[in-house]
């Protein structure tokens, strides 16, 4: 019987067990240029143990930045800061892929630089807040993107994936998921577009497709995957099931046909399960699950890899509290439990650290 605690071959990269971290943002970029700092470095070396790191989102542009203090990919500052982190997690034994991540219009004009504002398929607001360094402001409506912009913008993506790889990542993760830019082409609530782009839901996952061809074309599928998350509302999403149906077979399809690292799959209910179990006989390849669990994805989580259900188990919140989690779920614990007031706050910074809602 396969275990998490056993190795597993991720397309060529060998990872030490079945026990991902997931992708937390940490608003923590505080260097010049929005680059990693010296407490980054410490941050993903502590939990090297895990059998891949996930990293924080990422944006491939100055444009896909949605909060403060968030780091970038798309300088040559941030690359070089990066390789600290990833020199610093190799050292250790451990497997980091870079997750991209294009806010879309989940962000604000005072968090962007120069006179730049937030972009989207369509131009339809989300309901919301977010954070500035002046505090919380409402989400404005985006400025939809041109034809040519949408081409452009999946050239950010490989461009930034190519940095990835220069800067020592095993390889990255699209962020496709919690109605950010890539999931807002897929939902129907934030792609009202009527070219090439938009309309039916073979048509809205256009662009998430042509991303990861874009990615795999530039870095090799080897070190391309994506995380999804059908039907999840955050962000102001709204994807009936009956569309995500239709939409992310159609998707793992195409995904499948591309030959990919994995599919990471966050379960946004209980109640999606027998969907997820329908998307992983669409994807021959590596299956990451973070399941939909009351709280933090405990140690009953494994047996998902025991079961055949997922390859690899992503834990959130437990990792933070827990950075050497792989070493604790072996034993059956005991476990730090999550303090809210451990992720909250930012450090020395007054505004939300954002912990993924992925745990």
């Amino acid at each position: 019987m396969t275990t998490a605690f056993d190795p597993i071959d991720l397309s060529g990269t060998r990872l030490a067990n079945r026990v991902a971290m997931a992708p937390m943002t940490r608003s923590r970029a505080f260097g010049p240029g929005l680059t990693p700092t010296d407490s980054t470095v410490e941050y993903y070396t502590q939990r090297a143990s895990a059998g891949l790191i996930i990293t924080e989102g990422i944006q491939p542009s100055a444009v896909g930045q949605g909060y403060p203090d968030t780091p970038g990919l798309h300088s040559a500052e941030q690359l070089a800061a990066w390789r600290r982190v990833t020199d610093a997690v190799h050292a250790k034994g451990g497997r980091i892929f870079a997750q991209l991540m294009h806010a879309g219009r989940i962000g604000h004009p005072d968090v962007l630089p120069g006179e730049l504002t937030p972009v989207g398929p369509s131009a339809v607001a989300a309901d919301g807040q977010v954070f500035t360094q002046e505090g919380p402001k409402d989400i404005g409506t985006p400025r939809e993107l041109t034809g040519d912009e949408v081409r452009a913008t999946i050239e950010d993506f490989a461009a930034a994936a190519r940095r990835a790889v220069e800067a020592g990542f095993d390889g990255v993760e699209l962020h496709g998921a919690n109605g950010y830019l890539i999931h807002q082409f897929i939902a129907p609530n934030t792609n009202r577009r009527t070219d090439e782009w938009g309309g039916d839901a073979e048509s809205r996952i256009r662009f998430a497709v042509e991303v990861t061809k874009a990615v795999a074309e530039a870095i090799g599928p080897e070190r391309t995957a994506i995380r999804i998350s059908p039907t999840n509302p955050y962000n102001d999403i709204a994807e009936p099931l009956d569309e995500a149906e239709r939409a992310y077979p159609a998707l793992l399809g195409e995904l499948e046909a591309l030959g990919i690292a994995y599919v990471h799959i966050l379960e946004a209910t209980p109640a999606l399960r027998p969907l997820t179990l329908d998307l992983r006989k669409e994807f021959s390849g590596t299956i990451v699950l973070n399941p939909a669990t009351d709280g933090p994805t405990g140690h009953d989580a494994l047996t998902l890899v025991e079961d055949g259900i997922a390859d690899i188990v992503a834990y959130g919140a437990l990792f933070l509290a827990n950075p050497d989690l792989p070493a604790r779920l072996a034993a059956g614990g005991p476990y730090n439990t999550p303090d809210p007031a451990t992720f909250f706050g930012g450090s020395d910074k007054g505004y939300i650290d954002y912990p993924a809602l992925t745990g």
